[in-house]
C-alpha cells in the first residue's frame, strides 16, 4: 500500500514538474508582454510585470507603423475562408475516393498521398510563379486560394467515410437521391467531429503561417497578424513590449478554437481509423 502510494506521488509530483515547465513560456510572455522596455531589458530578471492596466493595449493598436487591427481582420479572413473552403473541398474529395468506384480512384488516392512527401519548399516558388502570374500579389485571393487543397485533410476524410454507415446512404439513394445530394442531405450532417477536428488543425495552421503572408502580403493592408508582428523586429530597434503583447493577442483566437474543439480534434482522428 506503501509503495502505491509513493509510485502515485511520484507520478504527480513528476506530472506538476512538466506542467510547471510547459508554463514557463507562457508566463515569460504575460509577464513580458506587461512590462516596460525598461524592466524587460534590464541585468536583473524581475518576476512581476510593471505596467499593467490598458496602456499596453493603447500603444498597441495606437502604432501607426504596424496597423494590428488591420493585421488581425486580415489573419480572421484567410483563415475562417480557407478553414471552411478547405472541409468542404477536403470532404467532397475524400467522400469521393471512399464510395465513387472507378478505375482512377486508386491513382487518384496514390497521387494524394505522394503530394505529402513533398517538402513544401519545392512547390513554394512555382506558387509564387503562379500567383505572381495571375496578378494575385498583395491580394487576399493570393493568400487564400493556394491553400483551399490539403491532401493531409482529404485523406482523413477518406479513411472517415470508409467506415461511415452503408445503410444511411442506401436509403438515400433508394429515394432517388444520386451521389451530390446524399453527401449534403445525409453524409456531411453527421460528420461534425471529423469536420471540427480538420477544421482546427487548417485554422491553426493558417493562422500560425508566416512565409506565404510575409511574401505575399507586400503592404499594409494585406499583412496577417504572425507578419505585422516581425515588424517589431528591426535592426535599429526591438519593441520588446509590443512584440510580447501583440503574440499574446494573437495567441486567442488559437487558444478559444483549441479549448473548444479540442476533443473533436481526438475524435476525429480516431473515427478515422489512423494509428
Amino acid at each position: 500500500m506503501r509503495e502505491r502510494t509513493a509510485t502515485m506521488a511520484l507520478r504527480y509530483l513528476v506530472l506538476i514538474l512538466l506542467a510547471i515547465v510547459f508554463l514557463i513560456p507562457f508566463y515569460v510572455l504575460l509577464r513580458n508582454a506587461f512590462s516596460t522596455q525598461q524592466n524587460i531589458a534590464a541585468a536583473t530578471w524581475h518576476w512581476l510585470p510593471d505596467n499593467v492596466g490598458l496602456s499596453g493595449l493603447t500603444d498597441l493598436f495606437g502604432n501607426s507603423n504596424v496597423p494590428i487591427a488591420r493585421s488581425l481582420l486580415n489573419s480572421v479572413v484567410v483563415s475562417v475562408v480557407q478553414t471552411v473552403a478547405t472541409v468542404i473541398i477536403s470532404a467532397l474529395a475524400g467522400y469521393g475516393l471512399a464510395r465513387i468506384d472507378h478505375k482512377a480512384a486508386r491513382l487518384v488516392l496514390v497521387m494524394t498521398v505522394l503530394t505529402l512527401m513533398v517538402p513544401a519548399a519545392v512547390t513554394f516558388i512555382p506558387s509564387f510563379v503562379m500567383v505572381s502570374s495571375l496578378g494575385w500579389i498583395s491580394s487576399l485571393r493570393g493568400l487564400i486560394v493556394p491553400g483551399l487543397f490539403s491532401a493531409f485533410a482529404t485523406f482523413l476524410f477518406r479513411q472517415f467515410f470508409l467506415g461511415f454507415p452503408h445503410e444511411l446512404e442506401e436509403s438515400a439513394q433508394i429515394d432517388g437521391a444520386g451521389y451530390w445530394r446524399t453527401f449534403w442531405r445525409v453524409v456531411m450532417p453527421n460528420t461534425f467531429g471529423i469536420c471540427a477536428a480538420v477544421g482546427t488543425i487548417v485554422f491553426i495552421g493558417s493562422w500560425n503561417a508566416f512565409l506565404w503572408p510575409l511574401l505575399i502580403g507586400q503592404d499594409d493592408a494585406h499583412r496577417t497578424i504572425q507578419v505585422a508582428l516581425s515588424q517589431f523586429l528591426t535592426s535599429q530597434r526591438i519593441l520588446y513590449p509590443q512584440l510580447f503583447l501583440g503574440s499574446l493577442v494573437s495567441m486567442i483566437p488559437v487558444l478559444l478554437v483549441f479549448v473548444f474543439l479540442q476533443r473533436y480534434l481526438v475524435q476525429g482522428v480516431e473515427r478515422s481509423g489512423i494509428d
